[in-house]
């Protein structure tokens, strides 16, 4: 079985605007319907939407193509995961999408999907060509991933790394449970991190790969309006 679960529960208050950041449309489709579609093309059989802020828009929106968990109060990525209880006992994969990211394609979703076959979590990252605050994937040297430092925690050698996490994941589903039941908030936000499952399953034993988009654009999510047109534009060149 091939789950998805899509993060789109926030309010996007950088696009300045009271609609859920999720339905700005893009090409004249809204970036959930975008998100769902290329996660349903890559093979998703099981997908759920985890909605937050004036979710009853985004559930209308998608009504009868998928299903929801309401995430309420807003505790992180980690936590936004932990609502899709519904998934708790699936076996095979699960793949871990923002609703966010109008323009990946399906092909870079189902190359998620294949590289957790033989893997317990698999992260998607990006070369950025300049300097930005994004997490940094910090490798092991056979390849598999040590941990993910976020920028500011970042010594000045890990900065120098230029692979970054994009926040997009794939999971073997029964790990990625085990995982959560060990996530911890003892952080000054007070919030669960979908970030420190690689720690937690190296921890395990588990494997933990990456997986590097050939195009960051591709994969960059829009947080507010100019960040929107941009991905407008690139989708219009590329398409």
């Amino acid at each position: 079985m091939r789950n998805a679960v899509i993060m789109a529960g926030g309010k996007g208050t950088r696009m300045k605007s009271d609609l859920p950041k999720v339905l700005h449309t893009i090409l004249g489709k809204t970036m959930i319907e975008r998100d769902y579609e290329s996660v349903k093309e890559a093979g998703a059989e099981r997908i759920v939407i985890i909605v937050g802020y004036r979710h009853e828009l985004v559930e209308e929106q998608m009504k009868g193509l998928c299903e929801f968990a309401v995430q309420e109060p807003q505790l992180g990525t980690g936590h936004a995961v932990m609502q899709a209880t519904m998934l708790k006992d699936e076996k095979g994969l699960t793949l871990v999408a923002n609703g966010d990211c109008p323009c990946v394609r399906p092909s870079t979703y189902k190359a998620l999907y294949d590289a957790c076959e033989d893997a317990d979590m698999v992260i998607l990252t990006a070369e950025l060509p300049e300097e930005r605050p994004y997490g940094r994937v910090i490798r092991n040297a056979d390849g598999t991933v040590a941990k993910i430092v976020e920028y500011k925690d970042a010594t000045d050698e890990e900065k120098e790394v230029r692979e970054v996490n994009m926040g997009i994941y794939c999971f073997n589903n029964e790990s990625l449970w085990e995982g959560l039941a060990l996530l911890k908030n003892d952080n000054a936000q007070h919030e669960y991190y979908i970030t420190d499952l690689v720690e937690i399953m190296n921890r395990l034993g588990h494997t933990v790969k990456a997986l590097t988009a050939s195009d960051w654009q591709e994969v960059q999510g829009c947080n507010d309006k100019a960040e929107l047109a941009g991905a407008e534009e690139y989708l219009k060149n590329r398409d």
